[in-house]
């Protein structure tokens, strides 16, 4: 339901400043965020109730590391999730699948510890894997998500 009324209000606020807006979808971009390179951080599909969060990093609004440790970063990284899902009428509670990304699994103890602050009761289904490297070389987590607002 909250998604239906976050599209509603785009498509008036569309209707009213002349903007087209495909019919198919919403996209998010809250200024809280980094300003995206090329993507949107949330996409909502229209009449449904999906929404999918593009891969988020430990980036503060203004494009800085948010710490060099791993908490800190994991911390940012489910911060910028849970305001993307905001932006799009969802919360932590509605997703169904993160994708997780560490450059090092050394990473993965904080990396639960502080996802378990976050998803509490039951959590979402969840893939992790280790990469090379992020886009940002000084980033140790990026995570995105699906989630199906109910």
């Amino acid at each position: 339901m909250r998604l239906k009324v976050a599209y509603s209000i785009l498509l008036a606020a569309a209707c009213l400043t002349g903007c087209a807006v495909p019919s198919h979808t919403a996209r998010f971009n809250p200024l809280s965020l980094s300003k995206p390179n090329g993507y949107s951080h949330a996409v909502a599909a229209a009449g449904g109730t999906t929404v999918y969060v593009s891969g988020q990093l430990p980036l503060t609004a203004d494009g800085k590391l948010a710490g060099d440790d791993a908490r800190a970063q994991v911390r940012q990284a489910l911060e910028n999730l849970k305001t993307a899902l905001a932006a799009s009428g969802a919360s932590l509670t509605d997703v169904v699948k993160i994708n997780v990304y560490l450059t090092n699994m050394d990473d993965l103890p904080a990396f639960r510890e502080v996802r378990d602050i976050y998803f509490v009761g039951e959590p979402p289904a969840s893939s992790l894997v280790q990469v090379s490297r992020l886009v940002r070389s000084d980033c140790r987590i990026e995570i995105d998500a699906v989630a199906v607002v109910r």
